[in-house]
């Protein structure tokens, strides 16, 4: 590993951001093509918050939250903290005080490979944070990582000044160039989702809506009128 601080990396537009935010992680993650989506163990420390920032990398040792330190002074209003560790880790790297520091230069949140503590700190405060664990183990500040380099959560390689949706579903990532291309697509996915749903307001069904009906028997799937499939059960019904 390269213990480097990267400065000033260029970031995704604001505005692209907040409308990312807008749709939230379902809408994003299945408009850029079921991609860029962290996995289910990225969790909120606290439900009901939805916030899209650019990313601030940070790549720590595991137990060692140094270089969440490092990090603080490269954060900008409108950016989200994403820390990943060099190999797995759910202990507490972060906490209300980090929150505090942060929150105060205007980021919107942080997204962790590891732990987070503090909890019921964070809800008061309303300082949104998703993590794979929540842990009261603390940390060392011992040994040196990077800062906005490129590091990899729930699969997913995130860049510096790459957009995080993140939300109660999760977190999802956006490549920053892609940013207001995804944007459009979210759009027109939301626009399809408001006229689905006034069709089932109408009482339609999924079958129908979405053009299942016709491609039923092509699964084998027949439709058995009840005396016709009690009888072929031995009369039995079940």
């Amino acid at each position: 590993m390269r213990t480097v601080v990267v400065t000033d990396p260029p970031r995704a537009a604001q505005e692209d951001a907040d409308a990312l935010a807008r749709f939230g992680v379902a809408t994003v993650h299945e408009a850029q093509g079921r991609t860029g989506y962290l996995g289910p163990e990225y969790r909120p420390a606290w439900p009901g918050a939805r916030v899209a920032g650019t990313a601030v990398t940070v790549l720590c040792w595991p137990g060692d939250n140094l270089m969440v330190h490092v990090a603080v002074e490269q954060c900008r209003p409108g950016d989200i903290l994403v820390v990943a560790t060099n190999s797995p880790s759910s202990d507490g790297l972060f906490g209300e005080l980090f929150a505090t520091s942060l929150a105060s230069r205007g980021v919107r949140g942080a997204v962790l490979s590891c732990g987070v503590r503090d909890v019921a700190d964070l809800r008061e405060m309303g300082f949104p944070v998703w993590s794979t664990a929540v842990s009261a183990q603390g940390s060392v500040k011992a040994t040196a990582g990077a800062v906005n380099v490129p590091v990899v959560l729930g699969g997913q390689l995130v860049h510096p000044g790459d957009v995080v949706v993140a939300d109660d579903d999760g977190a999802v990532v956006v490549e920053r160039r892609r940013a207001a291309e995804v944007v459009g697509l979210s759009q027109a996915r939301e626009d399809k989702e408001a006229a689905t749903r006034s069709a089932f307001v109408g009482g339609a069904v999924g079958l129908d809506v979405y053009g299942m009906r016709q491609r039923l028997p092509d699964f084998g799937i027949q439709y058995v009128p009840y005396a016709t499939y009690a009888a072929e059960q031995g009369g039995s019904g079940a």
